[in-house]
């Protein structure tokens, strides 16, 4: 999980994270900690949309700005979506207060003009409204937040990376979402004593103190900070070879998945995880410590076939690459 995280961090365009697992496990932890490990990001001064200076996507108001605009530093958002969040506070709704008492008909940002260029965050996922998960699906798809209501015509770049999290025994994901993630992992309950109490005392550790806790910690998180912004700049200039390429289509085929979105963010994955190691090109070994996240929850249900998705990949890749 903290991989997957750490991909889409690094690389936005991979997609988002899927995590399903045991309840009590951490899912939501990791995600809202990953607020504190992102470096941050330049903002045009005043912009209610969080509007990148050297982008073309602009919100209305940036636009009509004269250039160069005025920025500052600040923190990549993590938002959180309710399960129980109306449609108007997720993609914005006319300002009651200002129709009122000034008679302005004026734009109030919803949650997605928050998470612009971060993280939406949606615990339970799998329990979302169909109308939200439409929602988002075309937002997803065309990185920008239409309003049309209520008088209003208004349009905002809306480019997050979406993270989701829940138990698989409470409901499935619909297939046009889950189509929308890039990488899936499963978190279990850890079989490990020793990994047990370790976890329950670090959590202890932080209920008694949490300033002394978070200090305790804070030079591992800088350090996770500086490699995540390294990884960055390394990016560009990581290639993959055709052979490379071919290995991941090869196995993409091997599994019978649908498209050619399994290739794509087997080929990102793959780049960053090279980035993050410090290499410029990204090698087979790269495609098969990403192939489990990247293609699990694209496989079709096979009947005759009652192991799970993951092992599914796994097996796949031990015929095809046992010498890789």
């Amino acid at each position: 999980m903290k991989r997957a995280l750490m991909i889409a961090a690094v690389d936005p365009s991979v997609g988002g994270v899927l995590v399903f697992g045991d309840r009590g496990t951490g899912k939501s932890t990791a995600v809202r900690a990953l607020a504190a490990l992102l470096p941050p990001m330049q903002v045009v001064d005043g912009c209610r949309y969080g509007c990148d200076p050297r982008s073309t996507a602009l919100c209305e108001e940036c636009s009509a700005r004269p250039t160069p605009l005025p920025h500052h530093a600040a923190p990549v958002p993590v938002v959180d979506m309710p399960l129980g969040a109306t449609e108007d506070r997720v993609v914005g709704a006319l300002d009651l207060e200002r129709a009122l008492t000034r008679g302005e008909r004026a734009f109030e940002p919803g949650l997605l003009a928050r998470a612009n260029r971060g993280f939406l965050y949606i615990d339970e996922v799998n329990l979302l409204e169909d109308h939200l998960v439409d929602l988002l699906i075309d937002v997803a798809a065309s990185g920008e937040n239409v309003v049309e209501r209520e008088g209003l015509s208004v349009r905002h770049p809306a480019r997050f990376v979406l993270v989701g999290s829940g138990n698989p025994e409470e409901g499935e994901l619909r297939p046009q979402l889950l189509d929308r993630f890039g990488l899936s992992v499963e978190v279990s309950t850890p079989n490990d004593i020793a990994a047990r109490i370790a976890i329950v005392r670090r959590r202890d550790s932080y209920e008694r103190d949490g300033a002394a806790f978070a200090a305790e910690w804070q030079a591992e998180e800088a350090a996770t900070t500086g490699r995540i912004a390294d990884a960055r700049a390394l990016l560009p200039g990581v290639t993959m070879p055709d052979s490379v390429l071919e290995n991941a289509a090869r196995l993409c085929m091997a599994l019978g998945t649908d498209g050619l979105r399994a290739e794509l963010t087997l080929l990102r994955a793959a780049r960053v995880v090279a980035a993050l190691a410090g290499e410029t090109v990204a090698s087979t070994a790269h495609v098969r410590e990403v192939a489990p996240s990247a293609l699990r929850h694209r496989l079709r249900r096979d009947p005759l076939d009652e192991s799970g998705s993951t092992a599914r990949v796994a097996r796949a890749l031990a015929g095809l690459f046992a010498d890789a």
